[in-house]
């Protein structure tokens, strides 16, 4: 039988003698003009209804379950009261609603004792408003975990999935089917526990609600043919693929070159073919292969699951197989680093450090005694010692090293870019060769330095795992590199205004989102330039002590490592420092062809976010043929629009090792990096207002080059929800010496950032939340 919704207590009440699936713990109820004339009795019913057990009063008030606001958890409920307690708590209870009306209720219900798991689940992903069954769960016994939002485990499942469930599962999702049944498949928000007994285990609904979403749910046939299409399309990624070592793949948002970090999990079209354009469809073959890897030309590394970017971590891994390594070696590596992936997918952010071999370090001969002996033999060991020897010695040889090939490209591009923006071209026709430019100048050589920066921060972490250098010699190495986001550090406090935004006004937060406005664009928006913060002034050094240089010689002789301590610091120093200074003069390319495109779209009519849904491709195809320009421009917007409204109905998990991943997921918690050593307390803040950020935490989702703005405040932390270990921020954070977490996952930062205050335990990597 069909019924309304009511206020929480009469919802509950017209469903306790209808639902077969959950139980409904005995209730009483009242109103509070009820409470004001007729206290006492009302105390002595309670206390004869439920004798001496522990109750939970309870908000019913008329300002919450509604289908436009929820004001879910805005009003006190009270757990664990006693009977001679009652009066009291249902006094603060009433307090919390502020303007009461006579009509608002308190609902009274005995605590469900021997709680083993609790938890909310929706009918529709809030964020696609899609028809994802969402359950948020914590296992134990306290059931405000998840309604408190202080944490709890995620599962998404698509509402006609035919993936087998768990029991306990199964019988939430029966209960959830009821419901919508009741309710005339309207969304809903349901609360539930699930205790055991001497019978066995109950399921106990709490409370169901109707949910409120931004926007008219797509169909479930809809969503259907569309996870369909994305299971057929993962299938034919996992077969064996010719040019490829390896059995099967994995899919993920952080694995290689990280797009959920740089470009975001849900990029609208322009970013998306920008960063395909500029990485991920040539010029990271062309670098690994230039370094010694195998070639891997001609395959793109990130896929399109409509719209949401994943890397391709078969093709990844491959590219990180030495060339000189025998085929047979290959594949049993590749196969072993992708079962590892799959066994430990919270590692998906730091493959480079934890899952494969891509160098050689003074610590490789032990790593490699974990391949498995039954099927790797003590030869195949030495091989691969022997090919990521030369591979390293290639890259980082003091005269010949390839790294100073690459640092010389990035000169070229600024001389180039100076001469594009003072040449009569058209708009367009910068456009084209700012882009054509920073591939070749650009992108190209920042992949190699950035490979050279890992070879050189790996080598560093191994001198500590060898006992020359302690945590202490790594943090102070780190911060004693002359990068340009230290420049900018220091240039914001001795530059005026002008001289400042001159030399990093092209920076933007988000470097290939065309609606992130520019340093110099909206300089007020970053910086507060009347307030002058007390920064320290002198530059951190660091000595290599004779002791540990003649220990590090003795290590490169023993290995065959063709430099000497010197020229090795020199290359570790200068790799960092170049990897963060090519960074910043490419995307000064991309940062003014993104401003051009703008300018474009605005003679033509355009506005500025519809540009965001061009694909760059069009500007591509204006360069080279007769055409009406904004014609083209709009209809490839038209079919960008198209299909970011798919890319904004589909929910998919971070790694995804089955097809059938598609259709039911549970977002695991992420292992973070935790950078430097240090521990600070602290109240938490976001990016939007400024006069927030001294003395905060900060927690942000992701950070490029663009947000360096954000280290001219004295913060005292800093936690993101993507990054990898050798990621742009964790490069910050270790050269400010800043106690940091990144890579949090969506769980945890989500749990974070709504703190209001945190202890960061770097070198305990921990994070507590204070309140």
């Amino acid at each position: 039988m069909e019924i309304k919704f009511y206020s929480k207590a009469r919802t509950l009440a017209a469903l306790d003698e209808q639902i077969k699936t959950a139980k409904i713990a005995p209730l009483y109820y009242f109103s509070v003009g009820d409470w004001a004339e007729r206290r006492s009795q009302i105390i002595s019913f309670v206390k004869a209804k439920f004798s001496n057990k522990n109750l939970i009063v309870r908000s019913s008030c008329s300002q919450e379950d509604k289908l436009d606001v929820s004001n879910a958890g805005k009003f006190d409920s009270i757990l664990n009261v006693s009977i001679n307690e009652v009066g009291s708590a249902v006094d603060k209870v009433i307090e919390s609603y502020g303007v009461k009306s006579p009509l608002d209720e308190v609902l009274i219900q005995p605590m469900i004792d021997n709680v083993i798991m609790s938890g909310v689940v929706f009918s529709h992903d809030p964020n696609t408003c899609s028809p994802y069954r969402v359950i948020n769960y914590a296992n134990g016994s306290d059931t405000s975990i998840v309604t408190s939002g202080n944490g709890g485990k995620l599962i998404y499942k698509a509402a006609e999935a035919a993936v087998e469930e768990t029991q306990k599962f199964a019988r939430i999702l029966n209960l959830l089917d009821e419901l919508l049944e009741i309710f005339s498949h309207k969304p809903l928000d349901l609360e539930f526990a699930l205790n055991e007994d001497q019978e066995g285990s109950n399921l106990w609904l709490l409370q169901v609600r109707p949910l409120k979403l931004s926007s008219e749910s797509e169909t479930i046939e809809q969503q259907t043919a569309r996870l369909n299409l994305t299971r057929d399309k993962i299938v034919e990624a996992q077969r064996v693929k010719p040019f490829l070592v390896g059995d099967t793949t994995v899919l993920g948002v952080m694995p290689d070159w990280n797009p959920a970090e740089i470009i975001g999990i849900r990029p609208k079209p322009l970013a998306m073919s920008l960063y395909r354009e500029l990485i991920t469809d040539t010029t990271w073959a062309y670098q690994r292969n230039n370094y010694g890897y195998r070639n891997l030309r001609s395959h793109r590394l990130m896929t399109s699951l409509f719209g949401l970017p994943y890397i391709d971590v078969r093709v990844s891994f491959n590219s990180f197989i030495p060339s000189e390594l025998n085929e047979s070696l290959s594949g049993r590596l590749v196969d072993y680093y992708i079962h590892k992936l799959i066994q430990r997918p919270d590692l998906h952010d730091k493959v480079e450090f934890d899952i494969i071999w891509s160098c050689f370090t003074f610590d490789l001969p032990d790593k490699l005694n974990s391949l498995p002996k039954e099927k790797f033999s003590w030869s195949d060991k030495q091989e691969l010692l022997e090919c990521l020897r030369n591979v390293t010695n290639s890259v980082l040889h003091p005269v010949n090293g390839l790294w100073l090939k690459d640092a010389e490209k990035i000169k070229t591009l600024a001389q180039r870019r100076m001469e594009i923006n003072e040449s009569e071209l058209s708009q367009t026709d910068r456009v084209y060769w700012l882009i054509e430019d920073v591939k070749r100048y650009g992108t190209l050589p920042f992949a190699g330095l950035a490979r050279a920066c890992f070879m050189a921060v790996q080598i560093l972490r191994s001198l500590q795992a060898r006992h020359i250098f302690t945590k202490d010699d790594y943090e102070r190495f780190l911060k004693s590199t002359s990068t340009i986001s230290k420049e900018m550090y220091f240039d914001r406090l001795n530059f005026n205004k002008g001289d400042f935004l001159k030399k990093y006004g092209h920076l933007r937060p988000g470097t290939y989102d065309i609606l992130s406005s520019r340093y110099d664009e909206t300089p007020d928006l970053y910086f507060n330039w009347d307030e002058k913060f007390e920064l320290p002034t002198a530059r951190d050094t660091f000595s290599l002590k004779r002791k540990q240089a003649n220990q590090v010689d003795s290590l490169l002789r023993k290995y065959k490592l063709e430099t000497d301590s010197h020229a090795l610091f020199n290359f570790i120093r200068r790799t960092i420092e170049l990897r963060e200074l090519s960074k910043f003069e490419f995307s000064h390319n991309l940062s003014d062809a993104l401003q051009i495109i703008g300018k474009v779209g605005e003679t033509e009519n355009i506005e500025l976010k519809d540009m965001a849904f061009c694909d760059i491709k069009a500007f591509q195809d204006i360069h080279v043929s007769a055409c009406d320009t904004g014609e083209a421009l709009r209809e490839s917007i038209s079919a960008g629009k198209k299909s970011f409204q798919e890319t904004c109905r589909i929910c998919l998990p971070p790694v995804i090792a089955s097809p059938d991943d598609v259709f039911r997921f549970e977002l695991p918690e992420s292992s973070p990096s935790f950078i430097t050593h240090k521990q600070v307390e602290a109240r938490v803040s976001g990016i939007d207002e400024v006069e927030n950020l001294e003395n905060a935490i900060v927690c942000i989702h992701s950070a490029d080059p663009g947000f360096d703005w954000l280290f001219s405040y004295p913060i005292a932390g800093l936690i993101t929800a993507w990054g990898g270990a050798n990621s742009h921020m964790a490069i910050r954070a270790s050269e400010r010496g800043l106690p940091a977490v990144i890579g949090a996952g969506t769980l945890l930062f989500q749990k974070w950032s709504n703190s209001e205050r945190l202890l960061i335990d770097c070198a305990g990597q921990r994070v507590v939340i204070l309140s």
